[in-house]
């Protein structure tokens, strides 16, 4: 007899733990498997509504009284670069892109352990093997894609080296940027900035409305530099808006800023069925 998984998942809750975004507080996360047959049905769903992937996981912050989090996407039809954006598109005119399939690659790994070790020393990730990065890449049960940027080699030997690399979602209405890493050594060109970039220059071609590019937060120096991207929307108050005035947006602390988990998952969507009623 073959089973299949049932279409409507089964929702958790992660116990509490300091949040990486803002100083002094505590994160939670509302998560659900990514798997089977209608994984990316489940994926493209859940992402109209805040949520992340991470390897076979789909999430969204739920703490328990802090709503800072706010899931960003780029409006690609009325995107246009600031000056400052234009600048770095000239400066990065030379790299090349290639988009493979989510296989790891030492080079890759490389790469990724100088950005983290210069960037992230002391973030979550700080501490990842090569085995643990290849499971980053590879554990997806979706459409993905890892996108390399190359330059030209500064060695003796010529051809060209791995300058930047982001491991991306294709959803049916955008592209989803799900961890990029690039050499430090390129920092003052922005390389990071400029993946954002040429993503919405790969939407477009391919005639995709958004790119998704995770959570704005707030106070967050670290998520800052997303309110900088014009055509930006935020799903918040459970619909996409305009961010507007970066500003007008606080992290205050509010005992009812959130509402409980059962009225949360109540109001999901779900693929084949109307949003549940609380």
């Amino acid at each position: 007899m073959r089973h299949t998984l049932p279409l409507a998942p089964q929702f958790y809750v992660t116990a509490p733990q300091p949040c990486p975004y803002l100083p002094g507080r505590m994160e939670r996360k509302l998560f659900t498997a990514l798997q089977g047959e209608h994984a990316q049905q489940l994926n493209d769903l859940l992402s109209k509504q805040g949520f992340r992937r991470s390897q076979n996981v789909l999430y969204r912050p739920s703490c328990a009284e802090c709503s800072a989090c706010l899931s960003a996407r780029i409006r690609v039809a009325d995107f246009r670069p600031s000056r400052g954006q234009r600048r770095i598109l000239r400066r990065n005119a030379g790299l090349e892109r290639r988009a493979a399939s989510p296989w790891a690659t030492e080079e890759q790994f490389r790469l990724f352990r100088r950005y983290l070790d210069s960037r992230h020393a002391e973030g979550g990730m700080a501490d990842m093997d090569i085995f643990e990065f290849a499971a980053m890449i590879e554990e997806t049960p979706i459409r993905s894609r890892v996108v390399e940027y190359t330059g030209p080699s500064t060695s003796e030997e010529g051809g060209r080296r791995l300058v930047a690399a982001c491991l991306t979602d294709i959803f049916d209405d955008g592209l989803s940027l799900v961890y990029s890493f690039y050499d430090p050594a390129r920092a003052a060109d922005s390389p990071g900035t400029y993946v954002i970039l040429d993503h919405v220059a790969m939407a477009r071609e391919a005639g995709l409305p958004y790119v998704y590019l995770g959570y704005w937060v707030p106070g967050s120096r670290k998520m800052g530099y997303k309110a900088g991207f014009d055509a930006l929307e935020i799903y918040k108050d459970g619909e996409w808006q305009p961010i507007g005035d970066p500003a007008a947006h606080g992290a205050e602390l509010h005992p009812l800023s959130v509402d409980p988990i059962a009225e949360q998952v109540a109001r999901i969507a779900l693929p084949d069925a109307a949003p549940r009623k609380g």
